[in-house]
């Protein structure tokens, strides 16, 4: 799932699993920096969810006229693919937010690893390259220590490592990072895949549901020790309180049906936490719009959470930003994040009526207000990976 070779910066070295994690050492969010079709920032991507607005348009970027599906959710403003290392930029103006929101010093940043969540292409060293002499020079830190390009769960295996590097006492501080343009070959193949939607519209668990969108992003996280965290007087936005990731290998691209593998990867997160269901309080769903998805991910959720399900809210982000493949996972945790923050929950956007085997407790106008203890974000990819990150209310 990772990019192991290391991009100028010290290597990590395994990464610790623990069992549970002691509460002196828990990781916690202190910054978190976010470009997305919403806007920049996290508090314009927070608007946008909770109030279901949609940020879809007609693709002008690249020539869809050939293609079935015209509609993406695009960074506003133009985005000339052409430049030089324009995905670059926009990671490094996510990361510089993180780091200023957590007053983050160049001192600090000196030794920090830096995890980073890409699209696997012949652009990828490049961009990891010009990723690395931005943190160099801004925030001192050695460059980027590994790149993951396990497609729709990269950035959240890369959270996940951060949250066992930070709570085995391997590093005070890890950043992790993430970021995806929509470029006219990835969305020729997801189009002639028939993923994405025909009437452009990303409908998750919806009734009438056709397919998924792609959407930009580019997004990062300040992962702290809660202790070095108050050392520095940098307030936690969140705390990481689990995590877990499991594979199901059902099929090369279509999700086990009984939600076998999101089950496992939920299971592991609540019992890292020492989190029982009943105290999750809201779901951030990987709800990509696809049939089958939603439906395995649907039963995956009753299989864990049983008869708390019908009073859990749920919904997929998605349905407003799109899906960044790679840096779907850390855009849609800054979303969580936000949630949490505020108490305002994401609307599952561009819902059509139920579906009779689909039973949750979505989302369904907004804003809605709640204030849960416990958030999960879930994330799915090809091949059957799955993760779960539990975020623990600041």
């Amino acid at each position: 799932m990772t990019g192991a070779a290391p991009l100028g910066a010290a290597p990590l070295g395994p990464v610790p699993t623990p069992r549970s994690v002691a509460a002196s050492a828990r990781p916690v969010v202190t910054g978190v920096g976010v470009l997305s079709a919403a806007g920049r920032g996290l508090a314009a991507l927070t608007e946008a969810t909770a109030h279901g607005k949609a940020a879809f348009a007609e693709v002008t970027r690249f020539d869809v006229s050939g293609r079935r599906t015209t509609r993406a959710a695009l960074l506003p403003g133009t985005v000339p693919l052409a430049s030089t290392f324009p995905l670059a930029r926009a990671v490094l103006d996510a990361i510089g937010q993180a780091c200023r929101q957590a007053g983050l010093t160049a001192a600090e940043g000196s030794a920090l690893p830096v995890l980073l969540a890409l699209h696997s292409d012949e652009r990828t060293r490049a961009t990891a390259d010009a990723v690395a002499a931005g943190v160099r020079a801004h925030w001192g830190a050695p460059g980027v220590t590994r790149v993951y390009t396990g497609a729709c769960v990269a950035a959240a295996t890369a959270v996940a490592d951060a949250a066992a590097l930070v709570s085995g006492g391997r590093h005070e501080r890890v950043l992790v990072a993430a970021g995806h343009l929509v470029e006219p070959g990835v969305f020729a193949v997801f189009d002639a895949g028939r993923a994405l939607a025909r009437d452009g519209e990303l409908r998750p668990f919806s009734t009438g549901r056709t397919g998924t969108l792609l959407g930009d992003a580019a997004a990062a996280v300040l992962v702290e020790s809660a202790p070095a965290a108050e050392r520095r007087g940098a307030p936690a936005l969140a705390r990481l309180a689990g995590w877990g990731r499991a594979g199901d290998a059902h099929h090369v691209c279509r999700p086990e049906p009984d939600g076998a593998g999101v089950a496992r990867a939920i299971e592991a997160a609540l019992a890292r936490a020492g989190v029982t269901p009943e105290q999750v309080g809201y779901v951030n769903a990987n709800g990509t719009g696809s049939d089958l998805a939603d439906q395995a991910e649907a039963t995956a959720l009753r299989r864990v959470f049983g008869p708390h399900t019908d009073q859990l809210p749920v919904s997929s982000s998605k349905s407003v930003h799109g899906h960044a493949l790679e840096a779907s996972a850390l855009l849609e945790l800054a979303v969580t994040v936000g949630a949490l923050d505020t108490g305002l929950t994401p609307v599952n956007a561009g819902w059509l009526g139920p579906d009779p085997g689909i039973r949750l407790d979505l989302v369904l106008d907004g804003p809605h207000t709640a204030r849960p203890d416990y958030a999960l974000s879930l994330n799915s990819a090809f091949g059957g990976a799955n993760t779960a990150l539990l975020l623990a209310a600041a």
